[in-house]
Order: structure tokens, then sequence, then C-alpha cells
């Protein structure tokens, strides 16, 4: 099964292959109980829900992969911006997704990339982070910050931005990562008018 699946993400088939799974992946994930780890189609079902929410009709998403959240979302948003730091992930979206002009793959590190795409952005959009992305700088005496990546969303003129970021386990204070209970203190004091928590492994950083 293992050679199977390395042979066929090289075709342009992966995709299709990956997107039958979620909802087999999303059913087994209910008959354990719902573990942590949330499925993708509640990933997609959560994104939906807060750009129905708030209004919002921009999407920005780091680490693009196969593309299957930017396929999922490509008739919901008038407008999708996904960002994949792996060159050959990059350009096999970009050409999946080429037909569609509202969608656009950029390649590079995002923490570099979305403050420049920021720029750019006139009005209130969801962006969608892989936590994988993150380089923590973790604790310094008491001056633990966030990376650019987040200070520029959330310090950006537009105000009404929606974050929401996979993998919230992942802030378990190892590895220079904070905790959530010290991210959420960090961003409420230094962004007030914020609301932070954690829901299905997803933090979620929206307005008051």
């Amino acid at each position: 099964m293992k050679a199977f699946r390395k042979l066929l993400q090289r075709t342009p088939f992966y995709g299709v292959y990956k997107a039958l799974g979620h909802y087999p992946d999303y059913w087994y994930w209910k008959l354990r109980g719902e573990p942590i780890r949330s499925p993708h189609l509640l990933k997609q079902r959560t994104v939906r829900d807060y750009a129905q929410r708030y209004g919002l009709r921009v999407l920005v998403e780091t680490g693009t992969y196969y593309g299957e959240m930017v396929a999922a979302m490509k008739n919901r948003f008038a407008e999708i911006h996904s960002v994949e730091f792996d060159s050959q992930l990059a350009r096999r979206a970009a050409k999946k997704f080429s037909r569609w002009p509202h969608i656009h793959i950029l390649e590079g590190d995002s923490q570099k990339v979305v403050p420049e795409l920021l720029k750019s952005l006139h009005q209130p959009a969801l962006f969608w982070l892989d936590a994988g992305y993150y380089g923590w700088a973790g604790l310094q005496g008491d001056k633990q910050r966030l990376t650019s990546e987040l200070e520029s969303i959330l310090g950006h003129s537009t105000q009404k931005h929606v974050i929401l970021m996979d993998d919230a386990r992942g802030l378990n204070g190892q590895n220079g990562a904070p905790t959530v209970p010290q991210l959420k203190q960090r961003i409420e004091a230094e962004f007030p008018g914020r609301n932070v928590e954690v829901k299905y492994d997803i933090l979620r950083i929206t307005p008051r």
C-alpha cells in the first residue's frame, strides 16, 4: 500500500485519491470518539462556517500541500492565496489551479510571503494557517513573542481578519513553541478585541 501511495503521489490523480478518503476518515474519527486529531472534512467545514459567520470572501492559506483545501474552497471564496514552501508542490498546485484566475499559488516561506501579501489586502480575510510552518521564538526570560506571521496579521490595518490555525496540539511548550494559555494571554494583551480559543485541534482567533 505504501509503494502504491508513493507511486500515486507522482501523478495528477493523488489529490483526487486524497479527497475520496475524506469521508471514510471523518466517519472513522467519529467512531473512535472524536480523538484530538481532526479529519480534513471537519477542517473544511470549519473554514466554510467561519467564512459565512464573518462574511469573508478572501482565503489565505499556508501549506498548500496537494491543494486539498484550495480544491474544496475554490467555489466558496472570491479570492484564494495559498503559500507553499516546497517548490515541486507549489509548481504542481499552480498547474492544477491555473484555470481559476481567482486562485493564486505563492511559493516561499509563509512568514515572509504573508506580510508582503497583507500589503495588497484591503478587506478582511480568513487565514488558514499550518502550525507546522511556525518557527516559534519561545520563551526568552519574560519576553515571549509571536512570530512575524501572526504579528503581521494581527497588527494589520484591517482589524477583522479571522485566523484558524491547524494542529493546535503542537502548542505544547516544547521545542520553543508556546502553550495555548501563553499564546492566548499574549494575543489578548497585545491585540485587544480578539478572542482566542481551541476546538477540535484548531486554534481560532476572532474579533470580539
